[in-house]
């Protein structure tokens, strides 16, 4: 099945329809109006994968899928121009050009924690480069894979977009053929597998990963703002979220004024029973909630700390400084769970930082420009983020992807379109004129002139 499904790709794309300007805008269009004519079933489907509210999913799911296919329409024409550049010096008459040129068949492997933005998303970039595409959403969220599978066959043909429903073993059968690109979303141990399968064709991919992500405090003005947007993007999707707030580093003597405020907050976004809040997620499946129940076990809990397997519910929950050597201290949380540290010294922060994996976002609470600078400069994660949290993800105008094992590659906005796009150079040379300074025999003077046109 998918070796046709791929073969009809391969022969679609060879028509070069999918190079047609007015093709992709037109499947743009198409696809925006899929999605906003099954808005309901795209909200249910979420819910009854992650008991996600109908604002949240709107929020993080299904309103960016929209914003991002508007900003791409609006640029597309402009990106897909022909770049004139300079030529080479030796050869001035020479003149250079960048085409933008689509990769053919590409497979984009979603993941489950934002299940429809994740596999759409990169949909997206893939139809404005001119490609055909396969997506392999997540079989964890199984209601919303059926969703964009029913949405995407009923409107596109599966010789230019195929969703592939299934388990590991339908990924592993997808990765066994030779793809021109693989766009992959997910855990750094299933990444490395897919990693190890595209080096069988040597196919270019991007790995987009997660990571612990540091959340530096080291002063605030506004402590109630401040809780606000450090809550609201470590509990967003019960912490499900690859660029949430991992752990927080908290300067010394800030720490309990922090935690009161948090504890005010939390209650105030989800009530004194969080449980019964509309607007509180759930753990995706028994797996991820028995992994992220043993992180509490023995754990000095500050807030929260409250479970119920049945609903797959995790109270947010704030533990205090955990020992490094304890599992959540080195494993990423991707959870409702917020462990607080304290730091001294900056420079020292900076070191401790630099001797860890790098992460896909660094988060920094100060107004200290000094200190912000020292930070950004002296360390190395995907992304940062200046006094608040996850919300460099809405930028369209800024690449997002990883650095080191966080991932490789960017998307988003012009990203996404280059990502899914060959840059062919091309130099063109005039026949009429010939500069003879590159044919041998070389003499001294000829070796002379050479230097003044170069180095």
């Amino acid at each position: 099945m998918i070796k046709n499904i791929i073969r009809e790709q391969k022969e679609f794309f060879l028509t070069h329809q999918t190079q047609n300007i007015e093709f992709r805008i037109k499947k743009l269009k198409l696809l925006k109006n899929v999605i906003q004519n099954n808005l309901e079933i795209i909200n249910d489907a979420v819910y009854k994968d992650l008991k996600k509210s109908k604002a949240e999913t709107y929020i993080t799911e299904v309103g960016y899928c929209l914003d991002s296919i508007n900003y791409i329409l609006k640029n597309l024409h402009k990106w897909i121009k022909t770049k004139k550049v300079r030529g080479s010096k030796l050869f001035p008459f020479s003149k250079g050009y960048i085409i933008y040129e689509p990769l053919g068949t590409v497979l984009i492997i979603g993941s489950w924690n934002y299940p429809f933005n994740l596999n759409i998303i990169p949909l997206i970039g893939a139809i404005a480069a001119g490609n055909c595409s396969i997506i392999k959403p997540s079989e964890i969220s199984s209601h919303t894979s059926q969703v964009i599978y029913d949405i995407i066959s009923k409107n596109f043909s599966s010789n230019f977009i195929y969703v592939a429903l299934g388990d590991e073993k339908k990924a592993q059968e997808i990765l066994n053929e030779k793809l021109d690109y693989i766009f992959f979303t997910g855990s750094k141990q299933t990444g490395q597998k897919v990693m190890s399968q595209a080096v069988k064709y040597i196919t270019p991919l991007t790995l987009e990963l997660g990571g612990k992500n540091p959340c530096i405090i080291n002063d605030f003005n506004n402590i109630s703002k401040i809780s606000r947007r450090i809550i609201w993007g470590k509990f967003l999707n019960a912490g499900q979220t690859c660029i949430a707030p991992d752990y927080l580093l908290v300067k010394k003597g800030l720490k309990k004024q922090l935690i009161n405020s948090f504890k005010e907050i939390l209650k105030e976004f989800y009530g004194e029973n969080s449980e019964t809040s509309s607007d509180y997620s759930r753990i995706v499946n028994k797996k991820h909630f028995d992994r992220l129940k043993k992180y509490l076990e023995n754990a000095n809990i500050l807030y929260g700390g409250r479970t119920n397997e049945k609903n797959l519910f995790i109270e947010p929950t704030i533990i205090d400084q955990p020992k490094d050597t304890d599992p959540i201290s080195n494993e990423e949380i991707f959870g409702p769970i917020l462990p607080i540290c304290e730091y001294e010294d900056i420079d020292d922060l900076i070191l401790l930082l630099n001797k860890k994996p790098k992460p896909l976002s660094l988060y920094i609470f100060s107004n200290d420009k000094i200190i912000q600078n020292k930070i950004m400069n002296n360390t190395s994660s995907g992304n940062v983020c200046i006094n608040d949290s996850v919300i460099q993800f809405s930028a369209k105008e800024l690449p997002f992807g990883g650095v080191g094992e966080s991932g490789f590659g960017q998307y988003h906005g012009k990203a996404s379109f280059e990502i899914f796009s060959n840059q062919k150079s091309v130099l063109k040379q005039s026949s009429f004129l010939d500069i003879t300074l590159r044919y041998p025999p070389f003499s001294k003077n000829k070796i002379s002139r050479i230097k003044k046109f170069i180095g």
